[in-house]
Formats: structure tokens, sequence, C-alpha cells
């Protein structure tokens, strides 16, 4: 049972966010669920605190037009099911790929989906560069500290129809980092990544989204065998 302190803010959640009705409740379980579950998916696992770090985080996501609107989203790496479960219970007409290699975490994502009736979400055991069905299949793919910005732009690349989006969850503003993923992006039929400062919650570090588009196709040869991403990334100054 949520705390008055977790309830009050889920509240404020969803007021800000026009969250569906019952989606407070299925938050607050959902952060129950991460409290007690023995395996290690996240290092958060207190619901006061988790309420910020993962479901408000996650649900900034949602002042940006292309997830509102999106009606295929693949979470890649998702961990503890931020963001990918928490946009699941958001959007329930949308449908959610939670792409996750690491079978353990899979397992929690499996059952936390079942338990909160989640019917818009399948989890994939796999590498996002090893998930050949999900290709040119997404409105949106996410990411939320999971690998450097170029790498995620290759990761979306293939992922994404024309006319997708990679939204990528970062810190502070990197501008070697920025630089590497505009070249990622050039080679791959993606915008430059265009980055969004966001304040999920009261006292936030500095948070940033990089939202890319796809304007053009994949070109032939990508996805890369995996690994290959991040052995040999795109790089500014190669």
């Amino acid at each position: 049972m949520a705390s008055r302190i977790v309830q009050a803010r889920l509240d404020e959640l969803a007021a800000r966010h026009g969250l569906p009705g019952g989606a407070t409740a299925t938050f607050a379980a959902l952060l129950d669920l991460v409290a007690v579950e023995p395996a290690s998916i996240t290092s958060v696992r207190d619901p006061e605190r988790g309420v910020d770090v993962h479901v408000a985080d996650s649900l900034v996501a949602l002042e940006l037009d292309a997830v509102r609107d999106a009606r295929t989203v693949a979470d890649l790496g998702s961990g503890g099911g931020f963001p990918g479960l928490a946009l699941a219970i958001a959007l329930p007409e949308t449908q959610v790929a939670l792409v996750e290699s690491v079978r353990r975490k899979c397992a929690f994502l499996e059952r936390a989906a079942g338990e909160l009736g989640l019917v818009n979400v399948r989890v994939v055991n796999a590498r996002a560069e090893s998930w050949p069905e999900g290709i040119g299949g997404h409105d949106v793919v996410t990411a939320r500290a999971l690998a450097p910005l170029g790498v995620l732009v290759e990761y979306a690349a293939p992922l994404l129809r024309e006319g997708g989006s990679l939204v990528a969850w970062k810190g502070y503003r990197d501008a070697t980092e920025e630089a590497d993923a505009g070249v990622a992006a050039d080679a791959l039929g993606m915008a430059r990544p265009v980055p969004r400062p966001a304040a999920p919650f009261p006292g936030t570090e500095a948070r940033t989204l990089y939202v890319s588009l796809k304007v053009r196709s994949t070109p032939s040869g990508y996805p890369r065998r995996p690994g290959m991403a991040r052995k040999r990334p795109f790089r500014a100054s190669s």
C-alpha cells in the first residue's frame, strides 16, 4: 500500500500528465513490486525515492508529442521497467515492447506486467541488434541510462519506421557525445539529436531528453552484429 508521500506525488503526476483513471494505483503497485523484488534490477527500491527517480523521470517524456501520439514503442535495456512499464501504464492504447538482454530482468518485467494487468506490454529477451522482428516497426524507441548517445542512435535507427523518433534520457549535455551522435545520425538516416531540458521533479539535477527523428531509410548493413556499435562507434573526430 502506498505511503501518503508516494500517493501525494502520484496524484501530482496524474494531474501534470493527464494520466488515465486507475494509473496512480497501478504505479503504486509497480513501486511495491520493485521494492520487494529479490533480483538486482535497480539500486533505487524505496518507493518514496522511486516515485520521482523512476516514475516521474519516465513520465516527463509525455511532454513530447512524439511519445503521446505513439502507437508502438520499443524500450531498450528496460531493466527494472523504466521508462517502458511506466509509459505502458500511462498510454494503455500504445503497444510497448520491453527489450532486455538479461534474463532475470526479463523475468521481473514479465511478472510485473502480468500482475499489473498490462495487456499492451510484451517482453523481448534480446539485444537491440538481435531483434529482426522489431525492424522498422516502431513509432518511438526509448532508452534511459543505457549507452552513449551515438550508440543509441545506431540501436534505434533500424527499429524505427520513417518519421519515428528516438527519445534518449541523459544528464548533463556533453559536446563530444553530441558531436559523435550527429555523425551517427547523418550516416544512419536520422536527424541530429535535439536536446530538450527536462525537469521531472523538484530538485532534479541536469536532465536532458534527446529527440532524433528518422528522416530516411536505414542503410543496408545495419544493424551491425551485436557489440559492434559500442566497440566501433561513430566518432566525430575519427
